[in-house]
């Protein structure tokens, strides 16, 4: 099934490139924000003030590889403990959820995400790195919302 799933990625990529794209702020700040799917948002935020007061913005596209990126980054940037998971979620790899799954759960023996409903939640970063994000990484949880100014409001900047 892995090799089938690898194949259509590859294939998709091809016919549907979709560009990895994030924004990086303020170096300093403890606040990231994904967007999951959401292009529009991801740009509203990427063109607007609100970077200088957030460390990156980006999106998280797929279960394992996507939600593999996100435990690298925040380790390598420990300054980050907030994580804001807004947007609308990947129609049927449901990245932000395993990503809360993941914080709630962790992996099993497999590096399998506990309790995930995406069709492959298999991680390779250190469980190490994961027990870091769940301790120290407190997510907000707005996925399904797309509203800019809701979303501000909803985020603490002190």
């Amino acid at each position: 099934m892995n090799v089938l799933a690898e194949a259509i990625g590859e294939i998709c990529k091809a016919v549907l490139p979709i560009p990895e794209e994030y924004f990086k702020g303020n170096p300093n700040s403890s606040i990231a924000i994904c967007t999951l799917s959401s292009m529009d948002l991801l740009k509203k935020f990427s063109n607007s003030e609100i970077l200088n007061d957030i460390s990156i913005v980006g999106r998280l596209l797929s279960e394992n590889k996507g939600i593999d990126s996100v435990i690298e980054y925040v380790h390598n940037n420990q300054k980050i403990n907030t994580i804001v998971v807004c947007g609308k979620e990947v129609c049927g790899h449901k990245a932000g959820h395993s990503l809360f799954q993941l914080h709630k759960n962790g992996i099993d023996k497999n590096s399998r995400i506990i309790n995930s409903s995406s069709p492959d939640p298999y991680l390779t970063v250190s469980e190490f790195k994961i027990k870091y994000f769940q301790n120290n990484v407190n997510l907000v949880n707005l996925i399904n919302e797309i509203d800019y100014e809701r979303i501000l409001s909803k985020i603490n900047f002190s």
